[in-house]
C-alpha cells in the first residue's frame, strides 16, 4: 500500500531532543526524523553504508579530515562509508536521516538512538 509522508509533519511531532523516529524504510535504508540542537558527537566511520544527512529545517557543519562544510536548509550531503565524520550541530535543526539499516546505534547517535 502507497504511503504519502510530509517531512515536516514527521519531524515536528518528534517530542524531544535526539531522538530518531522512524519514518520509512526502502531497500534495507531507514529513514529517520530527528531533531538536534547543541550538540557535536564524537568522530566516527561507517565501515558498511553511506550516511544521507538532509536538513529540513536550520543546518550544521560535517566535520571531515577535509574540515568542515556548512549544509542548511533543503540540502544534503551523503558521507561515504568508510569516511570519519561528526556533525556539528550549534542550533536547532531538523534533519532526515537515511542509511543501511544498523548503521545507527547507540555508540555513534549520542546514546538515544533506539531499535
Amino acid at each position: 500500500m502507497l504511503k504519502k509522508v510530509n517531512l515536516k509533519d514527521e519531524v515536528n511531532s518528534v517530542e524531544g531532543l535526539y531522538i530518531y523516529k522512524k519514518i520509512g524504510v526502502l531497500n534495507g535504508h531507514v529513514l529517520s526524523a530527528v531533531q538536534v540542537e547543541n550538540r557535536t558527537l564524537d568522530f566516527h566511520v561507517h565501515e558498511k553504508s553511506d550516511e544521507l544527512f538532509f536538513v529540513i529545517e536550520g543546518g550544521f557543519q560535517l566535520e571531515t579530515e577535509e574540515g568542515l562544510l556548512q549544509v542548511d536548509e533543503g540540502e544534503f550531503v551523503i558521507v561515504p562509508k568508510g569516511t570519519r565524520h561528526r556533525p556539528v550541530v550549534t542550533k536547532l535543526s531538523k534533519f532526515m536521516m537515511i542509511e543501511l539499516e544498523g548503521t545507527l546505534n547507540k555508540e555513534n547517535s549520542g546514546a538515544l538512538y533506539e531499535e
